[in-house]
């Protein structure tokens, strides 16, 4: 009975989100989003920030743990966004960031500029399904967080970043992902998930994430389910963690 009503609750709110449709088929949605992300991701991840800071900083405590042997860790970060995340980077950390959106440009030179303890590299405008301008073995860690929700290709993503990291290198995540299929939130997460994808740049309420780093074909994989203190119960279900090639 569950699957008719979602699909007819579904097509209702497709139907509220008429415009939102018709201009994502004349084309012109997209640039919007592009557009208009940025600013709103700006504001997001301040809130998010505020919630989740006890756990980014116990996720990243052990960063360190994984630099080179001149002691500098190099750190590649997979849809960068605002640079939401330097703050809880280690000191002297050389940072290279990867993001498809150009328009995110302006708020990291924002936030290097508030996180003098880094040593940026460079920001690369690129999809993670390719980062062929990332050398082999490059990197000591990748970060990745809110960002496999709304990646096109999730293995290939993952496959890059096992190219890019050093042997015994690390990748860090922290997504939010599908709830319990027996819950009313993945109940509403299955019928707001077409409009959530066109209104938030191609972002998915109903990925089950942990499969696919399980299937990664890392040699160790520490992930943790959490319930993420966040106004927004829609995206409360949370995965974090490292994989380490």
């Amino acid at each position: 009975m569950m699957a008719p009503t979602i699909s007819v609750l579904q097509l209702a709110v497709c139907i509220l989100a008429f415009p939102m449709y018709l201009l994502n088929f004349l084309g012109v949605w997209n640039w919007i989003c592009k557009k208009w992300f940025p600013y709103f991701l700006a504001r997001f991840t301040v809130m998010y920030n505020k919630h989740m800071a006890s756990k980014k900083r116990e996720l990243f405590s052990n960063l360190q743990e994984f630099a080179g042997p001149s002691g500098k860790l190099s750190l590649l970060e997979l849809g960068c966004g605002t640079g939401a995340n330097f703050k809880f980077y280690p000191p002297g950390c050389r940072v290279t960031c990867i993001d498809p959106n150009p328009n995110f440009e302006k708020f990291l030179v924002k936030s290097i500029a508030q996180n003098r303890h880094l040593e940026f590299e460079r920001f690369v405008v690129a999809a993670g399904e390719n980062m062929y301008q990332v050398a082999d073995g490059s990197m000591d860690v990748v970060v990745c967080t809110l960002v496999l929700c709304s990646v096109k290709n999730q293995k290939q993503i993952l496959q890059e970043a096992r190219r890019v990291l050093r042997p015994g290198g690390a990748f860090y995540f922290m997504e939010h992902v599908a709830a319990k299929h027996s819950t009313w939130n993945y109940f509403w997460q299955q019928v707001l998930d077409p409009v959530w994808y066109l209104l938030f740049d191609g972002c998915s309420l109903t990925r089950e994430s942990w499969k696919t780093l399980e299937q990664a074909g890392f040699s160790k994989l520490k992930l943790q389910h959490l319930q993420a203190p966040l106004s927004w119960e829609l995206v409360r279900p949370h995965i974090c963690g490292y994989a380490v090639k």
